[in-house]
């Protein structure tokens, strides 16, 4: 079955595919981003304190945590499609009940709701772009759409400085948040780009819709499709089970990987939204805070296009530990340009930081999600996924009490060692592991099992 879609020439469905998957990752990087473009405005509004801000982000984390292990699990029993377009609805309406909330406590609530759509799209998104694309370009087009991301963080930091900044001031923030009615709309309309992913098709025994589907894609017609379907476990503990048993290096690894970038990435974001960019350290206004994002977006898209081009140029082990190793040292440069107080320096050191940031997260999805067989892809995507968001808040939480009992620079340096984590991990995978570039995904699985 899978030759078809492995040889395939790039054919417009193929684009299609990428492009809806991608706008609908660029949506979720928009909910993220938005609140740290307008953190300070919301802080405002309902008189936060540094503890308080902290948690806006810790309940975030923990409902991408959440949301990711159980969507995982669930777009591995009802399919990629149906859950891709029902998480971008769960995101949308609970991100409009965020931009109403009367009160911090409700804001919470409902953040935590935002956070289990969003965490639901990361299993969605990344299983299917890999089940659809040729082998050849498998690791160029799915880093290409997880790009998307800094388009996200770009739009947000647009929308932030036109309405904090320029329209509405403080309480812009709500209008900000209503953004998210486009992506209702847009799950509407993703469900005529985006077919079921064959692979899962064929897992379940569904051989002619595959077949339609692949023939669809592929532009080779074949009288059916032959696939061994693949009896799925009847619970998430027993798909868990099945994981750890039966593929526990590639869980392991892209746990670590994603534990790392999510701890680091996310870890920078929030320090340098609360503790850096405000008064006494880098002395910047409120509403020039979105600025920053802004900018350093545009480095989160150099580095997004460096490793679609590394991952099938020079393979994903050596695009990993380069990544990962340059975000742990380019935290140091934030560092001493926030020291300094200087917020050209600090502008540019966190820009130079995102970009090697995103050069490793955007290396690591592609890298883990391909390690898992078809009808375990989602949940071991979502497994990674809710360790990394366990991360995060570990992120959040320790580099704020690292600032507050040591200072900036070990706080900092807590941060490049987050990030070390993920390069040692890339570097034994780089001795021990598998290289993907070009192989199959059955290729793949087959390889594994046999190491």
């Amino acid at each position: 079955m899978s030759d078809r879609l492995d040889r395939a020439p790039w054919r417009p469905i193929h684009r299609r595919i990428a492009a809806a998957l991608g706008i609908g990752w660029a949506l979720d990087a928009f909910e993220v981003q938005i609140i740290g473009s307008v953190i300070p405005a919301i802080a405002a509004t309902f008189s936060l304190s540094h503890t308080e801000q902290v948690l806006v982000f810790v309940v975030w984390f923990a409902g991408l945590g959440v949301g990711a292990a159980l969507f995982g699990y669930l777009a591995d029993r009802v399919g990629r499609r149906r859950l891709f377009i029902a998480t971008l609805l769960l995101y949308s309406v609970s991100a409009l009940a965020t931009a109403a909330s009367p009160s911090y406590g409700v804001f919470m609530l409902f953040r935590f709701f935002t956070g289990l759509g969003v965490g639901g799209e990361y299993s969605a998104v990344c299983s299917a772009i890999s089940e659809f694309m040729p082998a050849r370009g498998r690791g160029r087009t799915n880093a290409l759409v997880m790009n998307f991301w800094a388009l996200g963080g770009i739009a947000a930091g647009l929308v932030g400085i036109v309405f904090v900044s320029a329209v509405l001031g403080t309480n812009g923030w709500r209008v900000a948040l209503l953004f998210g009615v486009i992506s209702a709309l847009y799950g509407l309309y993703a469900r005529r780009l985006v077919p079921e992913s064959p692979r899962w098709l064929a897992s379940q025994g569904r051989l002619e819709e595959a077949n339609a589907v692949i023939e669809q894609v592929s532009g080779i017609a074949r009288a059916r499709a032959e696939y061994l379907p693949v009896e799925l476990q009847t619970s998430l503990r027993s798909q868990l089970a099945e994981l750890w048993h039966t593929h526990r290096g590639p869980l392991l690894f892209g746990m670590a990987l994603d534990f790392s970038e999510a701890s680091g990435y996310y870890g920078l974001f929030t320090f340098v939204s609360v503790f850096v960019l405000t008064r006494g350290v880098v002395n910047v206004p409120a509403g020039t805070v979105p600025y920053y994002y802004l900018v350093a977006n545009f480095g989160a898209l150099a580095g997004g296009m460096a490793a679609s081009s590394a991952l099938d140029r020079i393979g994903r082990r050596p695009t990993l530990v380069v990544g990962y190793g340059a975000a742990s040292l380019s935290s140091l440069l934030v560092a001493a340009a926030a020291i300094s107080g200087s917020p050209a320096w600090t502008l540019a050191a966190f820009t130079l930081a995102v970009l090697c940031a995103t050069t490793a997260w955007v290396s690591a999805y592609p890298t883990f999600t391909e390690l898992f067989p078809t009808h375990l892809r989602a949940t071991g995507v979502g497994a990674s996924v809710a360790v990394g968001r366990i991360g995060a808040i570990v992120g959040a939480v320790v580099l704020a009490q690292a600032a507050a009992d040591f200072g900036l620079w070990s706080a900092f340096a807590t941060l490049a060692g987050l990030w070390g984590i993920g390069a040692l991990a890339a570097a034994i995978w780089w001795v021990r592991g598998v290289e993907t570039r070009g192989m199959t995904l059955e290729a793949i699985t087959e390889r594994l099992a046999r190491s």
